[in-house]
């Protein structure tokens, strides 16, 4: 049955066919890449030394972080220990979260107006988030200031 297959494929379709064929080579090219040494949980802040360099096939590092790319950013889910980060394991911290107190800044020119609020979603710096303003009640599109603190845009 080989030899009939043999004459029907060749004998170069018939060792693509074979388990050696899809078996990686013995001396893969190994690189340096940094892998946490701890297990972090969802929203905690990552640190330079939460890292240690390991050499590991390239492959595997095709899209990991490095160390100082990845420092003070946002763990989006759990990573276990020696796992090498991607760009979607991470995200910029939120300064506000949802639930929180926040104060309400709108300037225009030298007029600076302050209004306390109620943040109701997550926002990194710069990004928008909804707040309730405790003054009148109305919810309002800012842009995340500093922790705390978002901005109004004039009309």
């Amino acid at each position: 049955m080989i030899r009939a297959m043999t004459m029907m494929l060749g004998s170069t379709a018939l060792a693509a066919l074979s388990p050696a064929a899809h078996a990686q080579p013995a001396s893969a090219p190994l690189m340096e890449g940094d892998v946490l040494v701890r297990a972090v949980s969802r929203g905690e802040i990552l640190r330079a030394e939460d890292f240690e360099t390991r050499a590991m096939p390239a492959a595997q590092l095709r899209f990991a972080l490095r160390a100082e790319h990845a420092d003070g950013m946002e763990a989006r889910r759990t990573l276990a220990a020696g796992a090498i980060l991607r760009a979607s394991d991470v995200t910029q911290p939120a300064l506000v979260r949802r639930g929180d107190a926040v104060v309400l800044t709108l300037v225009k020119g030298r007029l600076k107006i302050t209004a306390p609020g109620k943040a109701l979603g997550d926002g990194a710096s710069g990004e928008a988030v909804r707040v309730v303003n405790l003054a009148t009640s109305k919810t309002i599109d800012a842009h995340v200031l500093a922790r705390g603190e978002v901005g109004v845009v004039a009309p």
